[in-house]
C-alpha cells in the first residue's frame, strides 16, 4: 500500500538488526526489574501502590515504531514503552524517573510526587493514572487537533505530521468510553477529517479476574468499516515491531485511525496485592509464563546470532543491579509535606495577567447598538472572541448549522466557518474529549453540552481527565477549556427533568474547576471573557452554566426591560460577587434564576419596611467568600435563596463559608426540594419560588 515505509531495522523476513534488538531487550529488562523493585519497595513500606507491566514488555517495540515527538497516552502497563522512548532523549533517566514515582518523591519529574504515573513532558507522554478507557476521547480529540492546529496556524507542541498513540487493555476496550471514542474517530475519518491515531489494545485476556474471550477483541474491532485492524503476538518482538511500524506508517501517511491488537500475557497478577491463584488455575498461569516476552526476545536474539545466552544474562543482571541501586537511593528523596505543596499545580491563578488578556484589544468590531438578553450577549461575546483570537473553537451538538437549541450560537458558523464553529456527535464524552485534545494542542476550546443533565453522561471527562492533568503533570500539561452548559430549571411548557436539571453538586465537587453562573447579560458577557482568559493564561478548566429560563428574559418587572444590558467589554475577577442595593435589614444571597426572584422579592419587602440587599454570587466555585462575609456582616442577617436542591445544594457551602469565617449573625435558607423536576405546573411544587423567599425573609427579620 502506498505510504508504507520499509524499516531499516527489520528485514522482509522479520529479522531485527542485532544492535537494535539488544536495545529493545534492555528496555524490556529494565521494565521487568522496575516491576520487581516496585514490589520490593511496597513490601518494605517504602513504595506505594503500583501496577506492573510484566508480560506487556512487547510495547517497547511500539515505542520504537514511533517518533519521540508523537504524543502518547498510555496504558498503565507501559513501562517498557516509557523506557524505550525516554532512552532516546538526551538527559532523561527513565529508571530513576519511574522509581521516583513509585516512592512518591517530590523530585518525580512528571507528577512531583502526587501519583505514580507514566508520563514525561520531554518525551511527549501525557500522564495517565489507572485509566479505564477514560483517556481515549482525549486521544481522539488530540488526533483531530494536531492537523487542525497546523492548518489554522496555531502554535502546537507537536509537529503537523505527528501520530497520536493510545494504549489500553482488553477489559477497557469494552467500556462505553472506549466504544464511543473509537466510534467518534471512525465517524470523523468517514467525514474526511484527518484522524492520525493508533489505538493499541494490549490484550492479556483478563480484566483483573474476569476473562476476556480469546476472539472477542478481533470480533468487536476487526470488522469495523474504516478501521484498519492489525494484530500481532505481543510476546514476539519482530511481530510486534513489524505490525507497529505498519500501523504508525498508515496513520501518518493517510491520517486515518488504525487499531493494533497485541496479544500479551499478564505476569504477577493485576497489581501488588492481587493473588491470581485465587481465580486462575496452575495450567493457565504456567501457559502465560511460557510466553514471557522477555524470554521470547532473548530466545529470538540467540537464534538470530545477535547475542548469546551469557551476554544477555549479564546485561539482565547489570540492569537489575542498576535498578536496585537507584531504588536504594530514591527512598531517601523528600516527599510532599504540606497541603500547599500538593495543591500548587491544581488551580493556578494570575489575576493581573487574566485581566490584561480580557482587555487586550483585537480587530475593531461594531459596538452593540442596543441592550441585549443573556442569550444575545453570549452570542455577541463568542463572536468577539472568535474575531479576536484565532485559538478559540466553538463546538457541540447543534451549535453549527442550527445555531444551538436556543439560538445562542446562531450565525457564528456562517461568520467564522466550519473549522472554528462546528457540530459534533451526540455524545458528551466525545464533545469533551475533543475539548481535551484541542486544549492540549494549543486551542482554547469552548464546547457546549446541550443540557445540564447530559453532562453527567461524561462527568469523568471533566473530573478524571481535565481537572487532574495539571495536578498529575505538575503543571507541565494543561487542559484550557470553557464548557458551556445550558442548565437549571424554570422553563415553562417544556422538558421535565432532563431539560430542567437543578443539580450542580457533581461539578462543584471537582477540585480546581471554576463554576460560573451568570444571571444577566452584562455579567454573562464579561464572566465568559474572564473564563476564556483564565483558560488561556492559567490552563483553567471552567464550567459556564447558562440559566435557560433567563436566556431570552427582558423584564425584571412586567414591561420594564430592566433585565437587558449592554455586553461592553470588562473584566469580572473569578470569585467576586455582584451586589444590588444597600439595605441594612437583610442580605439575600442567590445566583442564577434566584437573582431576579430575589430582586422582585426585595421590592415587595421594601414596601413592608424591610430594606434588603441582594448578593449575586456569580461564581459558585470558588465562592466569593470575602464579598459574602462583608455583606453578611453589614446586615447581620443572611437568607440564602438557592434554586438547587436542599441536600448537596449551594446553600450548604454558603453556610459553611460564613461559619468558617466567624460570622455569628442570623442564617436561614430556602431551596428547591430534594426531587427530580416533573413536567408542567407540578414543577412549581418542588422548585424554589418567590413566595418562599418572601416568607423566609419576613421570618428571619422578625425573629432576630
Amino acid at each position: 500500500m502506498d505510504g508504507l515505509v520499509v524499516s531499516d531495522r527489520i528485514d522482509a523476513v522479520g529479522s531485527i538488526d542485532a544492535a537494535f534488538g539488544a536495545e529493545l531487550f534492555e528496555s524490556q529488562a529494565a521494565s521487568r526489574h522496575l516491576d520487581l523493585a516496585a514490589r520490593r519497595l511496597g513490601a518494605a513500606r517504602q513504595g506505594f501502590y503500583s501496577i506492573g507491566s510484566s508480560g506487556h514488555e512487547g510495547n517497547a517495540a511500539v515505542a520504537a515504531a514511533l517518533r519521540v515527538d508523537d504524543p502518547a497516552l498510555l496504558h498503565y502497563r507501559s513501562a517498557a514503552f516509557f523506557v524505550q522512548r525516554c532512552r532516546q532523549i538526551p538527559g532523561l533517566d527513565p529508571i530513576r524517573d519511574v522509581l521516583l514515582g513509585v516512592v512518591a518523591a517530590a523530585a518525580d519529574p512528571i507528577s512531583g510526587g502526587r501519583h505514580k504515573v507514566i508520563g514525561s513532558a520531554a518525551a511527549s507522554i501525557i500522564p495517565q493514572t489507572s485509566t479505564i478507557a477514560s483517556h481515549l476521547p482525549r486521544a481522539v480529540g488530540l488526533a483531530f487537533a494536531v492537523d487542525r492546529a497546523a492548518k489554522q496556524g496555531i502554535s502546537c507542541r507537536w509537529p503537523a505530521d505527528a501520530v497520536v498513540v493510545c494504549s489500553f487493555g482488553d477489559a477497557s476496550a469494552n467500556h462505553s468510553t472506549a466504544v464511543g471514542a473509537v466510534n467518534a474517530a471512525l465517524h470523523a475519518a468517514h467525514q474526511g477529517v484527518p484522524m492520525p491515531l493508533v489505538f493499541v489494545c494490549e490484550d492479556n485476556g483478563l480484566g483483573i479476574s474476569v476473562p476476556t474471550a480469546p476472539d472477542w477483541i478481533e470480533r468487536a474491532y476487526g470488522p469495523r468499516p474504516g478501521l484498519t485492524y492489525l494484530a500481532a503476538d505481543g510476546c514476539d518482538l519482530p511481530d510486534v515491531l513489524g505490525a507497529a511500524e505498519d500501523a504508525v506508517n498508515l496513520a501518518r501517511a493517510w491520517r486515518v485511525p488504525v487499531f493494533l491488537h497485541l496479544r500479551t500475557v499478564r505476569l504477577g497478577g493485576h497489581a501488588g496485592s492481587d493473588v491470581e491463584a485465587a481465580y486462575r488455575g496452575p495450567a493457565d498461569i504456567a501457559a502465560d509464563l511460557a510466553r514471557d516476552p522477555l524470554l521470547g526476545t532473548a530466545r529470538y536474539l540467540i537464534a538470530a546470532g545477535a547475542a548469546d545466552a551469557g551476554d544477555l544474562l549479564e546485561r539482565y543482571e547489570q540492569i537489575g543491579a542498576r535498578v536496585r541501586e537507584t531504588a536504594d537511593e530514591v527512598v531517601h528523596e523528600a516527599r510532599l509535606d504540606s497541603a500547599a505543596a500538593v495543591i500548587a499545580p491544581l488551580a493556578p491563578i494570575h489575576p493581573t495577567a487574566i485581566r490584561e488578556d480580557v482587555t487586550r484589544p483585537g480587530p475593531s468590531t461594531p459596538a452593540p447598538d442596543s441592550r441585549m438578553t443573556l442569550a444575545q450577549a453570549i452570542n455577541h461575546t463568542l463572536g468577539e472572541l472568535l474575531t479576536r483570537d484565532s485559538d478559540v473553537l466553538v463546538f457541540g451538538e447543534d451549535v453549527g448549522r442550527k445555531g444551538g437549541v436556543y439560538g445562542v450560537t446562531k450565525g457564528l458558523r456562517k461568520r467564522f466557518g466550519a473549522r472554528r464553529v462546528f457540530d459534533t456527535l451526540l455524545d458528551e464524552q466525545s464533545v469533551l474529549g475533543t475539548a481535551l485534545g484541542t486544549g492540549l494542542a494549543g486551542f482554547i476550546p469552548i464546547p457546549e453540552v446541550q443540557y445540564l443533565a447530559y453532562v453527567h453522561n461524561a462527568a469523568d471527562q471533566i473530573r478524571g481527565e481535565a481537572a487532574t492533568l495539571q495536578f498529575f503533570s505538575n503543571g507541565q500539561y494543561r487542559n484550557p477549556m470553557v464548557v458551556r452548559i445550558a442548565g437549571l430549571a424554570y422553563q415553562k411548557g417544556f422538558g421535565g427533568h432532563f431539560h430542567n436539571d437543578n443539580s450542580l453538586a457533581a461539578l462543584r465537587d471537582i477540585p480546581g474547576v471554576v463554576v460560573a453562573v451568570p444571571a444577566r447579560a452584562d455579567d454573562a458577557a464579561n464572566m465568559l471573557r474572564t473564563c476564556v482568559s483564565a483558560a488561556r493564561v492559567d490552563g483553567r478548566v471552567c464550567v459556564f452554566v447558562e440559566p435557560i429560563a433567563l436566556y431570552h428574559t427582558k423584564d425584571l418587572h412586567p414591561g420594564d426591560e430592566a433585565w437587558l444590558a449592554s455586553p461592553a467589554t470588562d473584566h469580572i475577577p473569578i470569585g467576586t460577587a455582584r451586589t444590588y442595593g444597600d439595605g441594612t435589614d437583610l442580605t439575600i444571597v442567590s445566583f442564577g434564576n434566584g437573582v431576579p426572584m430575589s430582586l422582585r422579592t426585595a421590592n415587595r419587602l421594601a414596601a413592608q419596611g424591610i430594606h434588603t440587599r441582594v448578593l449575586d454570587l456569580r461564581w459558585l466555585d470558588p465562592l466569593p467568600a470575602a464579598d459574602l462575609l462583608h455583606h453578611a456582616e453589614a446586615t447581620g442577617r443572611v437568607l440564602v435563596a438557592d434554586e438547587t436542591r436542599r441536600s448537596g445544594g449551594v446553600s450548604e457551602s454558603v453556610f459553611a463559608t460564613l461559619v468558617d469565617a466567624g460570622y455569628q449573625g442570623a442564617l436561614a435558607r430556602v431551596t428547591s426540594a430534594d426531587s427530580f423536576i416533573p413536567l408542567g405546573p407540578a414543577a412549581d411544587t418542588v422548585l424554589l419560588g418567590e413566595s418562599a423567599i418572601e416568607a423566609a425573609a419576613r421570618r428571619i427579620v422578625s425573629s432576630s
